[in-house]
């Protein structure tokens, strides 16, 4: 998952919803003030207002209707395609995508935005504000969704946790199930975006389906998911810059001082955080996806022919007492390790660098768990679609395809490096020139990843809690840009100190895995596919819109009306529970064998101890 996020700004430049000059509503509202819109009323204001008074049957209504239509545009739009040609497809492949002026205008007649209530709107307004920036077909769908999921560099860790068989299995069923909550993201998609009430991300489809408190416990949830990752990120960077600084076979000692590393990445990462509008992290989040790629080849490719990085393993788990420390270094120094072995089933005790037993299991369970991490940005990218019913091919491409990206690079690196393999496949290689070569790489797209993390983590708190609860001044005013300046080093600062308590990446990176990324990925889909279902059942044959009104009518409502919906849907809600607790007690159990190893890297599991100078790279 090590380019997530990025993928939506590696196309045209950026997401086009952030450009203020081509559509200022948007960016209006997407930068949390609505006060910067034009007065009167707004339809792009209207689209994206959390409106309570709105009923979730209306949601379905204009779905439908929405729907129809672009059934009907993309045939007409199929029929009006030249002929297939070899010419035809790289002019594709290089056009910017803007096809929905038949979908989106009709000649002769006047788009305006702004009105005195919403009843003065045509339908054409509703669909031209709507469509405006929806042009990704499902091939760049796939593109970004693989490069938003795939980071294979934790893969080989994976498996020198959980060994070949069980880490095979592992990354199957939970590849499934991953694609099963972007089939459940899709469907509740498809169901309730419409032009009247586009809906762009999760927070959005939990208030349409449960409420405002639910929409309130998912934004802060995204959040501390954002922060967690920055710091996860300052301490991965850290350890890049604290390798570089050793030098070749330790030249340099230990380099320079530890922390000193983790604070120059906080450092950079305040004066890179300072970019406050997403549409310039275009051009950025390009040159990280593909750092991200090129490192992860030089890492198979440079394990094949060199031996593991000894000095990592025996810093980071190697400490005198540890299981893994005894059993491969049994003299208490590097040079006395043992040969390299790899294992069918799950390493025996001492040999899975995670932990013992089931805790060492559920390590490696946790990397695949975030390995899959992606289904948090599916409804932005299902809102910059033209024909969101195409959005299942490019899904199902993509996650075949990471799929085997996964097992290859895994099954690849850890069959020559057995239980040395580290967390990161890149610091886990050994000649000094590739490893410093992959570890500028990494610092450079991190960086990026870790500042892109950190905007949208701090937009989300400074809009839904600074500025719905506080009524702090919109970002894009005087004040609002002083107090944005003001909160990225405090951001960073934090996250510096998060990073600084963790003696060990992969613990700290296994909890992030656990608590929040799998929640995303199969806990929360899980949960919305319930109460979608549930209220979609509950549904009367002679309840409906009234046209006059605009309104949905029901004849009932509480606890009957859920049974009702419950039973109408039963076995599917009832698959869905059982998913959705099945989920939380894989997330529960993740988190705890997380934080008993965090634990035993504090007891003296790792050389590297809280705020310390050693560096666990120095061996």
């Amino acid at each position: 998952m090590a380019s997530q996020n990025l993928a939506n700004f590696a196309l045209d430049g950026g997401d086009p919803r952030m450009d203020e000059k081509k559509n200022p509503g948007q960016y209006a509202l997407d930068n949390g003030h609505e006060a910067g819109l034009a007065t009167g009323f707004s339809i792009e204001a209207a689209q994206v207002h959390n409106d309570s008074s709105v009923l979730f049957e209306e949601y379905l209504h204009y779905a439908k209707i929405t729907r129809a239509e672009e059934r009907e545009y993309e045939g007409n739009l199929i029929k009006r395609k030249d002929p297939w040609s070899l010419g035809g497809i790289i002019k594709n492949r290089f056009s910017k995508g803007h096809v929905h002026e038949v979908n989106a205008v009709v000649d002769g007649d006047t788009i305006t935005t702004t009105h005195n209530n919403w009843s003065t709107v045509t339908d054409l307004e509703w669909r031209q504000a709507s469509r405006a920036t929806r042009t990704a077909s499902w091939g760049s769908i796939f593109f970004l969704i693989t490069t938003d999921i795939l980071g294979p560099s934790g893969a080989p860790w994976a498996f020198s946790n959980t060994g070949y068989g069980p880490g095979a299995a592992l990354y199957t069923a939970f590849g499934l199930m991953a694609s099963i909550s972007g089939w459940y993201v899709w469907g509740v998609y498809m169901h309730m975006d419409s032009d009247r009430y586009p809906l762009r991300d999760f927070g959005q489809a939990f208030f349409r389906v449960f409420g405002k408190e639910v929409r309130h416990m998912i934004n802060v949830l995204q959040s501390l998911q954002m922060f967690m990752l920055v710091a996860v990120l300052i301490l991965s960077l850290g350890g890049s810059v604290s390798q570089v600084s050793i030098g070749k076979d330790g030249a340099n000692g230990n380099g320079v001082c530890f922390i000193v590393c983790l604070l120059i990445i906080a450092i950079l990462g305040m004066v890179l955080g300072q970019i406050r509008t997403l549409q310039r992290f275009g051009w950025l989040a390009n040159l990280s996806v593909w750092t991200t790629v090129i490192t992860s080849f030089m890492a198979i490719g440079v394990s094949a022919t060199s031996s593991p990085n000894y000095a990592t393993m025996f810093g980071s788990f190697g400490g005198a007492g540890s299981a893994y420390g005894d059993r491969n270094f049994p003299n208490g120094t590097m040079e006395s390790h043992i040969p390299i072995q790899t294992f069918a089933g799950t390493p025996p005790d001492g040999f899975a660098s995670g932990g013992t037993g089931f805790l060492g299991t559920y390590q490696g369970i946790n990397t695949i768990i975030y390995a899959y991490g992606g289904a948090m940005l599916f409804f932005n990218l299902l809102a910059e679609m033209r024909n969101p019913w195409d959005f299942w091919k490019g899904m199902l491409c993509a996650d075949i395809f990471i799929y085997l990206v996964y097992m290859f690079f895994g099954l690849f690196q850890y069959s020559y490096q057995g239980q040395y393999t580290y967390n990161t496949a890149i610091q886990s290689i050994n000649p000094y020139n590739y490893q410093t070569a992959g570890n500028i790489l990494s610092i450079i797209g991190g960086l990026i990843a870790a500042a892109l993390y950190g905007n949208i983590g701090i937009k989300v708190i400074y809009n839904n809690v600074f500025m719905e609860l506080f009524h702090f001044p919109a970002l894009t005013t005087k004040r609002g840009k002083l107090i944005w300046v003001a909160m990225v080093p405090i951001y960073w600062s934090l996250a510096f100190v998060v990073a600084g308590a963790v003696p060990e990446l992969g613990d700290i990176s296994s909890l992030v895995g656990a608590f929040c990324i799998g929640n995303f990925t199969y806990t929360f889909p899980a949960l919305l596919k319930i109460g979608f279902e549930v209220k979609k059942g509950a549904m009367l044959p002679d309840e409906g819109f009234d046209e006059n009104t605009k309104k949905y009518v029901r004849h009932d409502g509480g606890l009957k009306r859920w049974f009702r919906g419950y039973r109408k849907s039963f076995l599917l809600t009832s698959f869905n529970i059982f998913y959705f607790l099945g989920s939380l007690v894989v997330c529960g159990l993740g988190s705890y064998s997380a934080i008993k190893a965090l634990i035993g890297a504090f007891s003296g599991g790792s050389v590297t101890t809280s705020f310390d100078c050693r560096s666990p790279y120095a061996g």
